[in-house]
């Protein structure tokens, strides 16, 4: 059987009550703490009102699907691209190590949207976001992700097309043929280039909303009889062939439904690039055992992959002097910097970029490649901080960054990054009562209805 088949009849056939119990409590977290992003980037991210301009200028807004933060009702389409652009507005959403992606973002919002178009239950739309996950990252990993990186793909966008297309393919109730089909279509709309680095632009953002969206189209179109093309994944020009030099087909269906891929996401603590992390925890364990103050300090390396440094170390002369948010979350000297002088990396930390104590760090950090830390690549996005103060040398190495799976965050955890995020947009207790909800969501009805709780009431 193809590579595209048995992912296809792995994601027409499951089913909640036989995915491991630990599998299921995963996935209520994934979706929580992808709420939270939406919630807070429709009212705080930069890109939010040109975005929504325009899908209204395209006619999107017509329609009873809900979009987070949003009294109107939106089509289909629209409410999958907004939903899944707000989901990785912040870079606050969850990612996935080896594959070098965030799985969620393109995932939950196109199960969400066909969840509502077909009156699934929300234990239907869970199991088609667990379906989901495994296909993005099972893509991913079959790539391999750094090599298609290194060709300016972004993979987020890429795999995940295929990964929502199979998820709401799920929800339809298509078959393994069916789904297949919608992989061949969602091939024809996979993209997501990484050039928004030259410039901090929101294509980042965009590019994953488009793939929530392409994802549910496919499966609409499969739902209709659409013919779509064979051997989307393993095909001569298929994905795999046409976006990585070396690829290993036979990762994509290793130990499927035995391993799940989503087990290996990580929930992030910080608002920034997955690489910078490691570095965060160890510049914030450093600051609290040695109490440094920004003026002691002479100079700080940040140890990292190659991966690492193409996405939060080069170029140097660009990671140093960030403009913009997306400049200051790929920037691994802003948040070495900004968490040694305020002790904090948060979403609001982003007020700091022209903080004159936090600049004066920035040409001190210097991130360089680390063989050490290469080894442990990708399994572990690990991260080495030297500090060199007071006229000595202080070293951190973290090697499984918190967050990660086997470093996970506890529910409360979760919960305090949800509050963190939507306290201040929907206050204290309807904040609490729609996490409550979303971690709920296998019991639930109407999934519809997470997105109307998200609403403000001002």
């Amino acid at each position: 059987m193809s590579i595209t088949k048995t992912l296809s009849e792995f994601s027409a056939n499951i089913q909640l009550d036989r995915l491991p119990p630990e599998v299921v409590e995963r996935a209520r977290y994934l979706v929580l703490d992808l709420v939270g992003n939406m919630v807070r980037a429709r009212v705080d991210a930069e890109s939010t009102p040109p975005l929504f301009a325009a899908a209204k200028a395209l006619g999107l807004d017509h329609g009873d699907c809900a979009v987070f933060g949003e009294a109107r009702g939106w089509s289909p389409a629209g409410a999958a691209l907004l939903n899944g652009a707000l989901a990785h507005s912040l870079d606050f959403d969850d990612t996935h190590a080896a594959g070098s992606l965030h799985p969620g973002a393109p995932v939950i919002p196109a199960a969400l949207v066909a969840g509502e178009m077909a009156g699934a239950t929300g234990a239907e739309v869970l199991a088609a976001i667990v379906a989901g996950y495994e296909v993005t990252c099972r893509v991913a990993l079959a790539l391999p992700a750094g090599a298609h990186y290194q060709r300016g793909f972004h993979p987020t966008a890429t795999c995940g097309a295929f990964g929502a297309a199979a998820a709401a393919g799920r929800i339809f109730g298509l078959s393994g043929d069916e789904i297949a089909s919608a992989m061949g279509i969602a091939l024809s709309q996979s993209a997501g280039s990484l050039q928004f680095l030259a410039n901090g632009a929101w294509t980042k953002r965009f590019q994953v909303g488009w793939a929530a969206m392409a994802g549910l189209t496919a499966a609409t179109l499969a739902r209709e009889g659409f013919k779509g093309a064979a051997f989307a994944l393993e095909g001569k020009a298929g994905f795999l062939a046409a976006y990585a030099p070396a690829p290993i087909p036979e990762r994509a269906v290793e130990d499927l439904g035995v391993v799940f891929e989503l087990m290996k996401t990580a929930v992030k603590p910080y608002p920034s690039c997955r690489y910078g992390h490691a570095g965060i925890d160890a510049m914030l364990a450093l600051r609290a055992e040695h109490k440094f103050k920004p003026e002691e300090i002479e100079g700080i390396t940040y140890g990292t992959s190659r991966s690492g440094m193409i996405l939060v170390g080069e170029p140097r002369e660009k990671r140093i002097d960030p403009q913009n948010v997306v400049d200051g979350q790929f920037s691994g000297p802003f948040v070495l910097a900004t968490a040694l002088a305020t002790g904090a990396m948060g979403w609001d930390s982003y007020a700091e970029l022209q903080n004159p104590v936090i600049r004066a760090l920035l040409p001190k950090v210097m991130c360089e490649d680390d063989p050490e830390i290469e080894r442990e690549f990708p399994a572990n996005m690990s991260g080495k901080v030297t500090v060199r103060a007071r006229g000595q040398v202080f070293t951190k190495t973290v090697v499984v960054p918190k967050g990660e799976p086997d470093n996970f965050l506890s529910e409360a955890e979760l919960k305090a990054k949800f509050a963190g995020l939507v306290d201040s947009v929907l206050g204290v207790e309807r904040s609490a009562a729609l996490a409550n909800a979303a971690l709920a969501i296998d019991t639930c009805n109407d999934v519809g209805s997470l997105a109307r709780m998200s609403v403000p009431t001002a």
